[in-house]
């Protein structure tokens, strides 16, 4: 089966690679909401879910998720290469909302486990299609603008998500109202979605349209350019998941904060600065590329080098203020980071391999965040500081660095005309 040759990007230009971009911001905004809602109403949902008990089946709450995401992202990722990426992403978008709305009416521990892990079977196929649909409009100088703009909706749903726990403290509204609503939102969007987007002309020969996957696996695994991306995706996003899932928390306990206040101050402080590092990180990204080819690679290792002071003082700072401000360090890294992961790809993996790539690359990064997740309540539960936790997780953002730096881009891989 080949592609469905819908549009030309030599006809319609850069116009349309752009609505590409614009169409999907909003998707990504929700795949993120829900993610960031958990975080932010947890002590409402354990008030009213009792039998979730403690800091450790919470983390298993966020770890399913996680695990059931992770190793469904290659099978989602192999799906868009093959066939219809357009397909993969608005049917992925109607059923997490489905989903989503079908938590705000879970009542037991089991049954939020059962939605959290059917959740991630239905994000799975999300954003490896979506960042590769995008690399594939964007193949020359304006790729990493064009991803950090799609990020720029990751950070806003976290935002808007954060702002949850105000939601759930009010008796008008609650927890389960808030889920409700952003899966209808997400219904009501899938329709108009799938029928403006398309798929680029990218026509699979032969010999690719029969690779079975075991053939495309061994071509990813015999690539050291892409096992190198998979670790430098890996370890900081350790950090990254718990900082995303447990930050309203830390907040919460170390300066005795109400959950509303804590769930803003989390996402703003971190979120804001990463969509301002998306785009600055992106522009710089593009503007380096004219001059070396390793030009995305020296932005991104740039972002990284900003996560050892952050980690390191978000661990051990008493002041509100500066964990604030660390938290802020923080954000700009991570942008710089996200945006230039999938334009690095690119340059290490054929475009017909490169949502399979990069869902392989969440499958191992996922995991180990789910784990994460847990281990850091496991962990919370019996009383090691955050100090000691936080210094770890700088110390693997330094071996990041140096992952990254090793990474040699290839220069004969993308067969059409930069928009």
């Amino acid at each position: 089966m080949t592609l469905e040759p819908e549009l030309q990007p030599e006809s319609s230009g850069q116009s349309y690679a752009w609505t590409v971009v614009l169409l999907l911001v909003p998707v990504a905004l929700l795949n993120y909401l829900d993610r960031q809602m958990l975080a932010a109403m947890k002590s409402s949902m354990m008030e009213d879910i009792p039998d979730i008990g403690t800091a450790e089946r919470w983390g298993l709450v966020l770890g399913w998720f996680k695990w059931v995401y992770a190793a469904l992202s290659p099978l989602g990722g192999y799906i868009a290469d093959r066939f219809s990426r357009r397909h993969v992403i608005a049917a992925s978008l109607f059923v997490w909302s489905a989903v989503t709305w079908a938590t705000g009416h879970v009542s037991t521990y089991n049954e939020l486990i059962a939605a959290r892990a059917i959740m991630g079977v239905s994000e799975a196929f999300y954003i490896p299609a979506a960042l590769a649909l995008i690399a594939d409009f964007h193949p020359g100088r304006t790729r990493s603008r064009a991803i950090g703009f799609h990020q720029m909706g990751i950070y806003l749903g976290i935002i808007v998500g954060g702002q949850s726990g105000y939601v759930a403290d009010s008796p008008d509204y609650g927890w389960r109202w808030a889920f409700s609503c952003a899966g209808l939102v997400g219904i009501l969007y899938a329709l108009p979605l799938f029928t403006m987007l398309r798929n680029p002309p990218r026509e699979l020969s032969g010999e690719e349209k029969g690779m079975s996957p075991g053939g495309v696996l061994r071509e990813l695994f015999s690539n050291s350019g892409f096992l190198l991306m998979v670790l430098y995706f890996t370890l900081p996003a350790m950090a990254g998941w718990v900082i995303k899932d447990w930050g309203p928390d830390i907040l919460k306990q170390k300066f005795d904060l109400s959950q509303g206040t804590s769930g803003s101050l989390a996402t703003f402080y971190v979120q804001i600065p990463s969509l301002i590092g998306v785009l600055l990180g992106g522009f710089l990204a593009d503007h380096l590329m004219r001059r070396t080819v390793r030009g995305r690679i020296y932005i991104s290792a740039v972002g990284m080098t900003m996560f050892l002071p952050a980690l390191l003082g978000i661990g051990q700072t008493a002041s509100l203020n500066f964990a604030l401000g660390f938290l802020v360090l923080y954000g700009l890294g991570w942008g710089f980071f996200d945006c230039n992961n999938m334009p690095i790809l690119s340059q290490v993996v054929r475009p017909e391999l490169r949502a399979t790539g990069y869902g392989i690359m969440n499958l191992v990064s996922i995991s180990c965040g789910g784990i994460a997740d847990w281990q850091f309540g496991k962990l919370r539960d019996q009383g090691y500081s955050l100090g000691l936790i936080f210094g770890v997780f700088a110390a693997v953002a330094l071996i990041s660095v140096v992952l990254v730096l090793m990474i040699r881009p290839r220069t004969d891989l993308d067969r059409t005309q930069p928009v």
